[in-house]
């Protein structure tokens, strides 16, 4: 694990500087109102709301939005494992697929649950020096407990 992981998280957990955190990386997600639910170096929950700015022709939740929160609850896991680390390692996405099995509406959290993979990944990359791709799973389920949408984000990272 990243020695700095807790210093991000405990940064990242504050509702202010998770705020200001988006507004200076990603203002499209703090327009659309992202929040942490819950985050550790295991799992990730961001959660959503759906609202005027986040809706579809349909009154639903736009898929843009929903494929946002998702990478965030997957992005988030790697970008707390390389936050500070020396050396550094990048991290990009390879592809994103989406399934969208439910109607979104109300508030929508997007669980992933693939933390240790993605620690092994970066581990690995910054043991081999070679890229390391890794596939986390986000699932979005509404106040019902029901899955309303379902994401496979490819990650790579690599050791600079």
């Amino acid at each position: 694990m990243n020695p700095s992981f807790e210093v991000f998280r405990k940064q990242i957990s504050n509702p202010l500087k998770f705020r200001l955190f988006l507004l200076q990386r990603l203002p499209s997600a703090f327009f659309c109102g992202l929040k942490i639910r819950s985050f550790d170096q295991h799992q990730s929950v961001i959660g959503v709301r759906y609202s005027w700015f986040s809706q579809n022709p349909f009154r639903s939740m736009y898929f843009a939005v929903q494929s946002m929160a998702a990478e965030m609850s997957t992005g988030i896991l790697g970008f707390a494992q390389i936050y500070q680390r020396k050396p550094s390692v990048s991290m990009l996405v390879l592809k994103v697929e989406g399934s969208f099995l439910k109607k979104a509406t109300g508030f929508i959290l997007f669980t992933c649950t693939d933390g240790d993979k993605i620690t092994a990944a970066i581990e690995q990359s910054l043991t081999t020096g070679q890229a390391q791709t890794v596939v986390c799973k986000s699932v979005g389920t509404n106040e019902q407990q029901e899955v309303v949408a379902e994401f496979f984000v490819t990650w790579t990272f690599k050791a600079k």
